[in-house]
């Protein structure tokens, strides 16, 4: 699980939320399953290099909005969930496409141009 998350202390979005954001993206896609114990805090701050504290946070988050919980002296595991809309994957990528088609109509790029380059980069991955 580790390997698959990744860090920009330099961007503009704090680091627990990129790490949150992360974990939710791996519940939501199948790569966390329910009931699946995650890693210690201490040993994902050393992995990301960044702060326990950092890592708490995000954490914590995730369990207060239902993603992760946490019993004592137990790791911290997968919630089981119910599927709703609010969790599709769908809803996760929302915003960075809303903010790709903002950018698209400035530039002055077409549907047919941004869904032609869509689909040359999802062929390249």
């Amino acid at each position: 699980m580790l390997e698959q998350i990744n860090v920009n202390p330099s961007s503009g979005e704090p680091i627990y939320r990129q790490l949150s954001e992360q974990i939710v993206r791996l519940i939501v896609g199948g790569q966390l399953q329910a009931e699946q114990v995650l890693p210690s805090v201490r040993q994902m701050a050393e992995h990301l290099s960044v702060n326990p504290m950092t890592v708490s946070r995000a954490i914590q988050q995730l369990v207060e909005q239902g993603w992760l919980e946490r019993r004592r002296g137990q790791a911290t595991r997968v919630a089981t969930r119910e599927v709703d809309e609010n969790s599709s994957s769908l809803e996760l990528v929302k915003p960075q496409v809303t903010a790709l088609v903002s950018q698209a109509k400035q530039l002055g790029i077409t549907p047919d141009e941004l869904t032609s380059l869509i689909e040359s980069c999802w062929k390249s991955r």
